[in-house]
């Protein structure tokens, strides 16, 4: 894959997550809490990839065991708890607050990747970073002259929304070369969704499915924003850094600006115009860093040896 399709593909997963509340915000309007949205959504993948995997391509289902810890790790942990936090965050405090925190997760991935795949911290790489902080900072409203008390509590969560986030591309990582993209994202929403039913309490509010509306919002939530978007996310790590990965995914805030722009007609202030400039200056220096390695795999030789039996 050329670099420009690899940095569009992880563009254009983000971009996916950034359509998230389009079709949340109509869920919430039905009476689903957000601990049961993400239920819905990771369930309902879950469903949906086995079945349609399972009939056309089978054989993307086959998995080492000794991986399987690594797709708990993605599913419970980097999308199932990431979600969690954030939303708690947005209940105690603000969707800006939340968006904030979460959006520290590139600072995350850069120092974690510095050590566990020795990836560079580069001047240009430190520079899209407080780029993204700052720019993600102003379109939330954080900046300037905020007034916003934080508590312990919700600085917790909201760091945290943004470190589990940050490890989907950690952990993401040392899969993204041995599996399809496919293959990652269905186990990741199968763990996920195991872990979340008995604890969801979605079973006691199924009236809302009695809606037709309800499915549309529903079905565009799991088809969009989650298979799309994390099966092509997913893809683009095979082939570029992490850090540089969780940087390109910060225009995932942008389109969710822009979606409320058009959409539900929200204001866009000259500092959060500011904001997404900086953001997109950030994705620029990240994508034509100098120092930027782009992996291609070799023809014929696979990039890791398999031993074991497949699951």
């Amino acid at each position: 894959m050329r670099p420009a399709a690899a940095y569009g593909i992880t563009i254009f997963g983000a971009s996916f997550w950034g359509l998230t509340g389009l079709f949340v915000q109509n869920l919430y309007a039905f009476g689903f809490t957000p601990l049961e949205v993400v239920t819905i959504r990771m369930s309902l993948s879950m469903i949906l990839m086995f079945g349609i995997i399972g009939f056309i391509r089978p054989y993307l289902l086959k998995i080492h065991l000794r991986d399987l810890p690594y797709f708990i790790g993605l599913g419970v942990v980097s999308i199932a708890l990431f979600n969690w936090c954030y939303f708690t965050v947005m209940e105690q405090s603000s969707l800006s607050v939340a968006v904030v925190l979460l959006y520290t997760s590139p600072v995350f991935v850069a120092v974690i990747s510095r050590f566990v795949f020795q990836e560079p911290m580069t001047l240009n790489k430190i520079g899209a970073i407080l780029l993204t902080m700052a720019g993600c900072s102003l379109v939330a409203g954080f900046f300037p002259l905020g007034s916003m008390n934080l508590t312990f509590s919700v600085l917790v969560f909201g760091l945290a929304s943004g470190f589990f986030c940050a490890l989907y591309s950690i952990i993401g990582k040392f899969v993204s070369r041995k599996y399809h993209s496919i293959t990652i994202t269905a186990y990741s929403m199968l763990c996920g969704g195991v872990f979340l039913l008995p604890v969801s309490g979605i079973e006691n509010n199924l009236a809302p499915f009695a809606e037709p509306m309800a499915w549309i919002y529903v079905v565009g939530s799991v088809l969009v924003s989650t298979i799309l978007a994390y099966v092509l996310y997913t893809a683009g790590l095979k082939y570029i850094e992490s850090s540089h990965a969780a940087i390109l995914a910060t225009i995932e805030p942008i389109v969710g600006i822009m979606v409320g722009v058009m959409i539900f007609h929200d204001e866009l202030t000259g500092w959060q115009t500011i904001g997404i400039l900086l953001i997109f200056s950030s994705i620029i220096l990240s994508v034509f860093s100098k120092k930027m390695k782009f992996r291609r795999r070799k023809r014929g030789k696979p990039p890791f040896h398999h031993h074991g039996d497949a699951m």
